[in-house]
């Protein structure tokens, strides 16, 4: 493990923060082994530890922490809504090398925000004032919070921002849509700006970043610190260091399709267990393609195409047929034409 940058560098350097969002079996160590080869984010979330009465931490996460490889500082986001849990959570987490605490205010799966944590938590300020006041006397590291606007409306978002404020938070990164829109709706950044205006502490901007373009655009209209990218770092893991070449002023790097055909190799040979069934790996990988297959071709038959394999053979066959080519692939998401139940229908980043 490189002896990570420390938060008051990090903070220090010129230009954008950049982090890599947390995404529940998606953002562990693998991947971000994967992604700091392909250049990697400044700052890194874990996966959420679930917080209950008798809860433990979880060791698969906590192995985020124990053996980052990135050499960037590590956030440990925690979701629930117990106050005594979460306040112990906390305690035993900074007893590890971490950069700060993150509460869990924006996950919109229904399996978590009908238990009143995550994006539930939303419609509950009362309770949120609460839990973060406890927070802070508890935490003598830094705290910080993922946050939506609301959960389905964003007129609560005044009153959580009084909240935010109120307990001193080092951190604050909102996704830019409320609970109910989850990833469909466009991102309303003039309520990430208004955080910006609101509160002391730096502010990521946090959805819908899917290029250099649209990063230093969302850093114009926010005003934010920096920027949280998640599905968009799936689908373009060269992101993070095009939006540094933006930034300094030279042209961004464009993969080759052969480049990302690399890329998704390495993506199967770092998510896919060799113990588990092929057809289950084949399966794996597809939470992953969704996003990249997005970025591929217009017509969405790649999409549809690796959506319907079984076998490691079919997969690599099907990529290898769109992506064996040296011509440079932007991997901006088509807008496909896709039902409006599709997982992938409308904004997707």
């Amino acid at each position: 493990m490189e002896n990570p940058v420390t938060w008051e560098a990090l903070l220090a350097r010129p230009g954008p923060l950049l982090a890599l969002a947390p995404m529940q079996d998606v953002t562990d160590l693998g991947f971000w082994r994967l992604i700091r080869r392909y250049g990697g984010a400044d700052l890194y979330f874990t996966e959420y530890f679930r917080v209950y009465p008798g809860s433990v931490l979880n060791k698969h996460v906590l192995k985020s922490i124990l053996q980052n490889p990135t050499g960037w500082p590590v956030v440990a986001q925690m979701i629930g809504n117990d106050i005594p849990a979460l306040v112990r959570t906390a305690r035993e987490l900074q007893q590890y090398p971490i950069a700060a605490v993150d509460l869990n205010l924006g996950c919109p799966a229904p399996v978590v925000y009908r238990k009143s944590a995550g994006g539930g938590l939303l419609r509950h300020p009362a309770l949120v004032d609460a839990i973060l006041g406890a927070l802070r006397e508890a935490v003598t590291t830094r705290l910080s919070v993922k946050t939506r606007l609301g959960f389905d409306s964003p007129a609560v978002f005044e009153k959580l921002l009084a909240v935010f404020a109120r307990h001193r938070l080092d951190l604050l990164t909102v996704h830019g849509r409320t609970v109910r829109e989850g990833y469909h709706s466009e991102v309303h950044y003039e309520y990430i700006a208004r955080a910006v205006a609101e509160v002391r502490c730096p502010v990521l901007a946090n959805g819908n970043i899917y290029s250099p373009q649209k990063a230093r655009e969302v850093l114009d209209l926010t005003g934010a610190r920096g920027l949280m990218i998640g599905r968009a770092a799936i689908r373009n893991p060269w992101l993070f260091e095009q939006i540094r070449q933006q930034e300094r002023g030279e042209t961004p790097t464009l993969p080759t399709g052969r480049d990302v055909l690399a890329y998704v190799h390495d993506l199967y040979a770092t998510a896919c267990d060799p113990q588990i069934a092929e057809r289950s790996q084949v399966q794996r990988m597809k939470k992953y393609m969704n996003y990249l297959a997005l970025a591929v071709e217009p017509s969405g038959r790649f999409l549809h195409g690796i959506r319907r394999v079984a076998s490691r053979a079919d997969f690599f066959r099907l990529c290898e047929e769109f992506l064996n080519h040296d011509e440079p692939l932007p991997l901006h998401p088509f807008r496909l034409n896709l039902p409006a139940a599709d997982l992938l229908a409308g904004e997707h980043c």
